[in-house]
């Protein structure tokens, strides 16, 4: 970590902000995974971001617009997301949401699989559009129309948007995670 963590005790009036609301939307959202160090430090991409805690109400506010913008099937959610961090190779990504993939039944081969940037062979029709949407999309260039048009047949236009916004997204918070080396925990 190429910040430190920031113990409760020694936030800023504005950092304390962030925190408590940070610590409130984490507990609710996020417990198949670790988020808290003993002493209450915030792990993960949350812990950059009260380093600066103008940008981070934004980033939070960002990241807590995208935990209720969903359209998609969760499964679909988590593919596009572990796509994500496994392209870039972002360890506390594929920690936390291979968590959140196991607990709503992907197996650990299908993790495994995609962990290592490779296409699982056993998706479902509706994973293959979000697998292959969002490694499109990380490919880089205009999106083909045929993969656009394939996901507004399935999931509509805002789940189709919301791949976009997922892909977007986490290539932000894996860029964090990279950035300032924020890796999977040390007991983990």
């Amino acid at each position: 970590m190429r910040l430190p963590f920031i113990p409760p005790a020694e936030l800023s009036p504005e950092q304390k902000l962030l925190y408590d609301d940070m610590k409130a939307g984490i507990a609710a959202k996020y417990s198949t995974f670790k988020t808290m160090r003993p002493d209450g430090a915030i792990l993960g991409p949350w812990s950059a971001w009260l380093h600066d805690p103008d940008l981070g109400h934004a980033l939070w506010g960002a990241t807590k617009g995208m935990t209720r913008f969903r359209h998609l099937p969760e499964m679909v959610r988590q593919i596009v997301i572990l796509t994500v961090g496994a392209r870039f190779g972002a360890a506390y990504e594929i920690y936390a949401h291979g968590a959140v993939a196991l607990a709503n039944g992907m197996s650990a081969e299908r993790l495994a699989t995609i962990a290592a940037g490779l296409r699982p062979a056993d998706l479902t029709s509706e994973e293959a559009i979000g697998y292959d949407m969002a490694s499109a999309l990380l490919g880089g260039g205009m999106l083909a129309s045929p993969i656009w048009e394939r996901a507004i047949a399935v999931f509509g236009g805002e789940g189709t948007r919301e791949i976009v916004y997922l892909v977007g997204h986490y290539c932000f918070i894996s860029m964090t995670l990279n950035g300032f080396a924020i890796s999977v925990p040390d007991d983990e």
